[in-house]
């Protein structure tokens, strides 16, 4: 109640003020005994700029690490500079799908996006989103988020990813040499950067649809220029042993 009284603008719309809240080590605390709770973490910065610029710098940082700290590791490896910044975007990308809406990145079908409790991100699976001569790159690919019997489009799974020093990339320098267009209207739905098409650059290995479990000719994925992914592809039907399998 104290905390109420004492720091209600953290409740306002419109709190601009810079003094008078919490201690950003108080802060940091709270957060850690809450496991760097990112529901909470994202409804107070939407209504205090101040918690805003912490959950920046600081807040988001330690949920990303917290989440998925091996590849965090590995994301900073090359130097803080490498995701410093954005850590925000990734943290959204750690758990939440984007889905589609028709006349957007993938305009055929409506599915909402949504946030997901947990999803394994794989540098191995990466590889297989790369052409031959850009296996050097480091990618980590989400396992697809599968959304069944979507009408005529059948059984859709959405995936996303992001590139380690996706400035130095590979997969970058082959974009530019290709000439591939920035998408004219749509962004990246987490850093809000403009779009790369890696199916209109012809970059997308047949490997992604193994991967994926999709047919090979149904899947696209887009890249941004903060070197975050996501993709699209339609879903191979299960096996009867398959099935069998999931029912168990």
């Amino acid at each position: 109640m104290i905390v109420v009284k004492q720091y209600r603008c953290i409740h306002s719309a419109s709190c601009s003020c810079t003094k008078g809240h919490l201690s950003e080590d108080v802060i940091f605390l709270v957060f850690q005994q809450l496991n760097w709770n990112p529901t909470f973490i994202a409804i107070l910065s939407c209504v205090c700029k101040w918690f805003d610029d912490i959950s920046k710098r600081v807040l988001w940082k330690e949920f990303c690490r917290n989440r998925a700290p091996k590849m965090m590791l590995d994301l900073q490896s090359s130097g803080s500079h490498n995701v410093d910044g954005n850590w925000k975007a990734l943290g959204k990308l750690l758990i939440h799908c984007s889905g589609c809406s028709k006349g957007g990145l993938f305009n055929s079908i409506q599915i909402p996006g949504h946030f997901v409790y947990r999803t394994r991100f794989s540098r191995t699976s990466g590889k297989s989103f790369l052409l031959p001569q850009c296996r050097t790159d480091v990618l980590y690919v989400s396992d697809p988020c599968e959304h069944l019997d979507q009408g005529e489009e059948g059984d859709v799974g959405f995936f996303r990813g992001v590139f380690k020093s996706f400035s130095m990339s590979r997969v970058r320098k082959m974009l530019i040499n290709r000439e591939a267009k920035l998408h004219p209207t749509e962004v990246c739905p987490y850093c809000k950067a403009k779009l790369w098409s890696m199916l209109q650059a012809d970059m997308v290995p047949r490997s992604a649809g193994s991967r994926l479990g999709a047919y090979d000719d149904c899947v696209e994925y887009y890249v941004c220029l903060n070197g975050h992914m996501l993709g699209i592809c339609t879903l191979l039907p299960l096996s009867d042993s398959e099935e069998a399998s999931e029912l168990e």
